[in-house]
């Protein structure tokens, strides 16, 4: 790749020791679910691509863990969803919500047409390590671990590459027509790219923490309990359970003050049929806190540059969509660029283009995300009066019609996408 005009990634950098240059197709930056289902995707299509994940493995606790059927149709269409179901996994068909007025079932997956109609439970990091260990077997991908990207290169108004501290804790560059930045909800390519994330705080946290399942425990659903001003959500990672204890924004504080023998007894209040078991919540190290955020950046490009994900929408856990969103975002992004990447330098139109395929789908998954926090989060956190399932929400969940309608947009989003199969060039 050849560039005219000085090259420039900061202040400092013409003095740094720049221990190799590397040349690629395509620079992706973030190893999560976007990063690495385009990687594996472009690479699988013949280019050449090199994804820089700044952790030494991909192993973070609490991550999402939903495979939506979105995400399995499209792993099936590339020859992938046999072998993840291979790894032990749970299955959730349908999402209940349980208050002193009784059980009621918000989504049912049952119904949808599909090959795949459940939410599959997974740790994140075997779905990360399992779609890694794909792409390798093509030989334009190169995977970087412990690769911190901490600069941008430009030639001119143009981004031309990134610049990274190894595990060596040496410099080290890597040049290309193209950067995805992937890198999350901090995204650190979004900072230095100087783009604003437009964000809203819902009015909640999640403590996240785990609890033994036994062989009795119920199966193939999503739970949700709501009492006494609180908010719990069970989900079967088959042999345990991952517990949601939503609390009122910036409540941490206060939850902890109050002793992790408060918060055994709430939840043994809450969701009887695991007092047997609350005590494993022995310690606050236990626990991990989510604060929650929602956002969209207004602009998701500039001359060699995309964001796609988290980086460039920060999505709420309602209805656990981020992974299946991110994966959206990655599908569209190899059918649209790979061909451009091919001729070589993706114009600022092939960009924007990403963008407007992706744009609306997740601003009309935050409006749904927000309506439900509205209708069930924020008055299941009132303590003050007992709550009451909103009546548009009763009636949902009252006619099977209408139970399908979240159950689709949570599976799939607003509309399905699908790999592009036609842009397959192997043995580049």
């Amino acid at each position: 790749m050849s560039e005219s005009g000085p090259i420039h990634s900061g202040a400092e950098a013409a003095d740094e020791a720049i221990r190799d240059v590397v040349e690629v197709d395509c620079c992706v930056a973030g190893g999560g679910p976007a990063g690495v289902m385009l990687s594996l995707l472009l690479a699988r299509n013949g280019l050449k691509v090199s994804l820089l994940e700044s952790h030494k493995d991909f192993d973070r606790d609490f991550r999402g863990d939903t495979i939506h059927p979105s995400t399995l149709d499209a792993l099936d269409q590339i020859g992938l969803a046999e072998g993840l179901h291979q790894f032990p996994h749970g299955k959730l068909r349908s999402l209940r919500i349980h208050t002193a007025a009784g059980s009621r079932t918000l989504v049912d997956f049952h119904r949808l047409k599909t090959k795949f109609p459940y939410i599959m439970m997974l740790p994140q990091v075997h779905l990360l390590d399992y779609l890694a260990s794909a792409a390798k077997q093509y030989s334009g991908f190169c995977l970087t671990l412990g690769a911190n990207v901490q600069r941008l290169v430009e030639a001119g108004d143009r981004i031309v590459g990134v610049r990274y501290r190894g595990e060596d804790n040496g410099w080290h560059e890597v040049r290309a027509p193209l950067v995805i930045g992937c890198d999350g909800r901090f995204s650190k390519l979004r900072s230095l790219a100087g783009f604003e994330c437009n964000k809203t705080s819902p009015p909640m946290d999640v403590i996240w923490f785990r609890l033994s399942r036994r062989p009795n425990d119920a199966a193939d659903e999503g739970d949700f309990y709501i009492g006494n001003g609180h908010f719990v959500v069970m989900l079967n990672r088959q042999d345990e359970w991952q517990v949601g204890y939503v609390i009122v924004k910036g409540g941490y504080s206060q939850l902890r003050a109050e002793g992790i023998e408060q918060l055994q007894q709430s939840l043994a209040g809450m969701v009887p049929w695991v007092a047997d078991r609350v005590d494993e919540l022995q310690d606050w190290k236990q626990v991990s806190v989510l604060s929650v955020e929602s956002g969209l950046v207004d602009r998701w490009y500039r001359p060699g540059l995309l964001l796609i994900g988290d980086a460039a929408h920060v999505m709420s856990p309602i209805g656990g969509v981020g992974i299946n969103y991110a994966v959206q975002d990655a599908i569209e992004t190899a059918n649209l660029l790979t061909e451009p990447l091919r001729r070589g330098q993706p114009t600022l139109d092939e960009l924007a283009a990403v963008q407007q395929r992706r744009e609306r789908p997740t601003r009309i998954i935050q409006a749904f995300q927000r309506f439900m926090q509205r209708q069930i989060v924020s008055n299941a956190l009132e303590d003050a009066k007992p709550f009451e399932l909103p009546l548009p929400i009763r009636l949902i969940s009252s006619l099977p019609w209408f139970r399908d309608l979240p159950a689709r947009l949570v599976a799939f989003g607003p509309r399905r996408v699908h790999v592009d199969l036609a842009l397959v060039r192997h043995g580049r």
